[in-house]
Formats: structure tokens, sequence, C-alpha cells
């Protein structure tokens, strides 16, 4: 007989008031990111499933480490921290590093610093999202002016989306 894990992740409250529920989303969809994750070695977390595809679990860390980024401490706190990763002339780089098995380390190395900007993204935008309303507003560039609650609603979605391609990545990787 197969032993089960318990699942890891914190559901959302099934009762809460709008912000713990928006809150209690966001939580469980990147938990869900970090238990795609969990288990694998550096090579594996780099590893491109689908070639020429250059996506990887890593590459989805990275990518949601600038999408937090960007609408929390940026749109939101007003920062002008440029991006992890992004840039206009090649708006693709998270998911574009170097992919060479001999050089363990510096593999190691990408995937720790890697992992270590997602949790840190994710802890300031936490502390950000403590103190602001659903209803306060923020202009953000070409998106317009948007209101709190349409920011946590995309990066749910964002997770979403995206953790659907993670459990795509992760069948590749586990066979």
């Amino acid at each position: 007989m197969t032993e089960t894990r318990a699942d890891p992740r914190t559901d959302p409250p099934p009762r809460g008031s709008e912000r713990a529920t928006l809150l209690g989303f966001l939580t469980y969809q990147r938990q869900t990111l970090a238990l795609k994750c969990s288990g694998l070695n550096h090579s594996a977390l780099m590893s491109r499933s689908v070639p020429p595809s250059t996506l990887s679990l890593i590459g989805l860390v990275r990518h949601l480490s600038d999408i937090e980024r960007f609408w929390i401490r940026r749109a939101l706190s007003g920062s002008t921290d440029a991006p992890l990763y992004w840039c206009e002339d090649s708006p693709d780089i998270d998911f574009v590093f170097p992919c060479v098995p001999e050089q363990a380390e510096a593999e190691a190395l990408l995937v720790r610093s890697s992992m270590d900007a997602w949790e840190s993204e994710m802890a300031y935008s936490d502390a950000v999202l403590s103190h602001v309303g659903l209803d306060d507003a923020v202009s953000a560039g070409r998106h317009g002016v948007l209101s709190v609650r349409w920011i946590l609603t995309h990066l749910i979605e964002e997770y979403a989306r995206h953790n659907g391609h993670a459990d795509l990545l992760r069948e590749c990787i586990d066979g």
C-alpha cells in the first residue's frame, strides 16, 4: 500500500470576509507552486520538459517573483525598484537562463537565489497587503487606475494559470 502524505496547503476560509478569502486564495496558490517545486533538485527545477520551450519550474518561480514585484512593490507601493528578471527588450527573460548540467554549483546558486527572491517578494507583498484597503486604488501605468481588490484577484489568476503549467512540468519530471 502506498502511503499518502497530507496536503500541506492551507485552504482559504470557507466563510471568511472578502479580504480573508482573497488573501486565503493567494496563499493557497503560492503554496501550490511551492508544493510543485518541493522535493526536486536544482537540475529538475531548471529542466525544460517540453523542448524547445524555455518553460521550467524555476522559470515560473522567477516569473511570479516579478509579477508580485510589479503589482505590489511597484504599482501599489510606488517603488522604483527595477524588475528582478523582466526587461522590455526580452520580456521572457525570467524563463531564459543558462542550463549547463556540468555546472551544478552554478545551477544550485541560480535556483537558491531565485527561490530566495520569490520568498522575499511574497514577504514584501504580505506586509503591504496587511495594511491597505481593498477599495484603495493606484495608477498602474498602461493598466489604468486599479483597486487593491483587482490587483489581488489578478495575482490569484496569475498563480492559478501558472500552477497549471507547473502541474504539467511536474508530471514530465516525475514520469
